[in-house]
């Protein structure tokens, strides 16, 4: 009888062990919606591990915690929430830091407290506690290396740098990238190259005399591929997503390569903001730093992995599919003056319009 008294006490322990362990977030309720540029894929992954973690928040957007747009539309509508004084979401997790400053002078950001951050991350963050890197994109460069022989016979060289891709004149049609107009981290590619301790805007008037071609990841990636472009400026987690998928599929390609260009990468310290409770749909913003915390949890950065972006982690030594290490990359960084991308915007999209996009 003792026997087996031991046996169901011991039994009835562990189950309450499992209990305690699986709802660490169970008293995290309420509603929450998200505005996020990340792709759909990863934001399907992290929904679903937002949705084990915190079984008793409610997703506020159609079953999904998530709203998905780009950078700029996101900035766009957030501009028009903002005439309500009331946004249509919780949190932001948005491309490009500058709107994060934006946002902080606005006074439409809480801040949140991350205890040790500065141990914990290998990127800038507020100090005060209004935004924090979640992810990091790469901006990279990539070629058709079945290609290189072909081309060079053409008289046309694969560039191997930022300023080779917009300057060289055999590039001439030969090259795309996206539109900083629409894209988050073009924009914050196009701020950093055309800054004075960069090319200034002698890039764009590159690009402009390269007749650079401008249109989405998958439009330039398959023109990469069938030869209609020499090389394309890009995210690297592009390229790794599509190799990554071919070679599960079984199916491995070798016509897709990344560039990380000999003149620096660009990265980008992608942030998640929590809004003001007074300008927040739901005004929850205890579930807002629960939230928030978790993302800077090692299960939220290995899901940012597996969506071939870099961890924000100092101690993190894993790194996307088939990329390099980051701390490598962090100083090959060319570096993006945000305060400048926020101050400057108007005026850098006007340049590129000017310059690029008029003929």
């Amino acid at each position: 009888m003792k026997k087996l008294l031991a046996i169901v006490l011991a039994l009835m322990m562990s189950l309450m062990a499992c209990s305690t362990a699986l709802a660490v977030n169970e008293d995290v309720e309420g509603e929450l919606v998200i505005y996020s540029s990340m792709y759909q894929f990863v934001i399907d992954m992290m929904d679903e591990a937002l949705k084990a973690e915190f079984p008793n928040l409610t997703p506020g957007n159609d079953g999904s915690f998530f709203f998905y747009g780009g950078t700029s539309s996101l900035i766009t509508k957030i501009y028009g929430e903002m005439e309500t004084g009331t946004l249509g979401c919780d949190m932001f997790m948005v491309a490009e830091p500058a709107f994060s400053l934006e946002l902080k002078e606005a006074g439409y950001l809480q801040p949140i407290e991350i205890e040790g951050a500065g141990e914990l991350l290998r990127f800038p963050y507020d100090e005060e506690g209004y935004w924090y890197p979640v992810r990091v994109c790469n901006m990279v460069l990539a070629y058709n290396p079945e290609m290189v022989d072909e081309w060079a016979a053409k008289g046309v060289t694969i560039p191997q740098s930022f300023e080779a891709f917009a300057t060289d004149p055999a590039l001439k049609g030969l090259i795309s990238m996206g539109n900083p107009l629409t894209s988050g981290t073009t924009y914050a590619a196009v701020a950093s190259l055309t800054q004075d301790n960069h090319y200034g805007q002698e890039f764009l008037k590159g690009l402009a005399a390269n007749e650079v071609m401008i249109e989405s990841g998958s439009t330039a990636l398959t023109k990469l591929q069938t030869g209609e472009c020499a090389a394309i400026m890009i995210l690297e987690e592009s390229v790794l997503k599509v190799l990554k998928e071919a070679e599960d599929a079984g199916a491995p390609i070798t016509n897709l390569a990344c560039i990380y260009p000999s003149d620096g990468v660009v990265l980008i310290p992608s942030t998640v903001m929590t809004v003001a409770e007074e300008h927040s749909k739901n005004m929850n913003i205890e579930a807002c730093e629960a939230v928030e915390r978790w993302l800077l949890s090692e299960e939220a950065q290995k899901l940012i992995l597996q969506g071939y972006m870099h961890s924000v982690f100092a101690g993190m030594e894993e790194i996307p599919y088939n990329s390099v290490n980051t701390n490598d990359l962090i100083a090959a960084d060319l570096g993006v003056d945000w305060e400048l991308a926020y101050r400057n915007r108007e005026a850098i999209n006007t340049a590129w319009t000017e310059i690029v996009t008029t003929k």
